[in-house]
């Protein structure tokens, strides 16, 4: 995580603190297209509406003009999105791989293991930086997290 990201959490999170039925999900800062984005992830437990997107939007774009450390540091012009995760939400933190315990989820490798890149299987546990997923009723796979690109809830169409 950024400097620009984590200093972006920090304040968000005290936001939040005043309205405790919002989680903050994730901070990004990217650039994309030649222009900066910062995006904002915000869920809550019956979901996140259009309402809840525009209203922490405005609390938090008012508490990044007001902040002189930030304002030095997002010195380019940039775009606040704030969004819900989505229903195939990226697992990163400690607390999504807790709360999502039990779920399928999909896991995205940089390399292949066993001539396979992509995963689909039960979350079992993440502890100590190995994900433990159960592929099939008498399988568990023990994968490294520095080897995972990424991973998401499974969503099944």
């Amino acid at each position: 995580m950024s400097k620009i990201e984590t200093a972006v959490e920090n304040l968000a999170m005290g936001i939040l603190q005043k309205s405790p039925e919002f989680e903050l999900v994730d901070v990004d800062y990217v650039k994309e297209g030649g222009s900066f984005i910062l995006r904002i992830f915000v869920d809550k437990s019956d979901g996140v509406g259009l309402d809840d997107c525009q209203k922490f939007s405005e609390l938090l774009g008012d508490a990044l003009d007001r902040d002189p450390t930030l304002t030095s540091m997002l010195n380019d012009n940039y775009l606040l999105e704030v969004s819900s995760p989505g229903i195939d939400r990226i697992l990163k933190k400690d607390r999504d791989f807790i709360r999502e315990k039990g779920k399928l989820i999909d896991v995205k490798l940089f390399a292949p293991i066993n001539n396979e890149k992509f995963f689909v299987g039960k979350l079992i546990n993440m502890e100590d930086k190995i994900l433990t997923i159960e592929i099939d009723e008498n399988s568990e796979m023990k994968i490294p997290m520095k080897d995972i690109a990424q991973i998401r809830l499974h969503i099944d169409f």
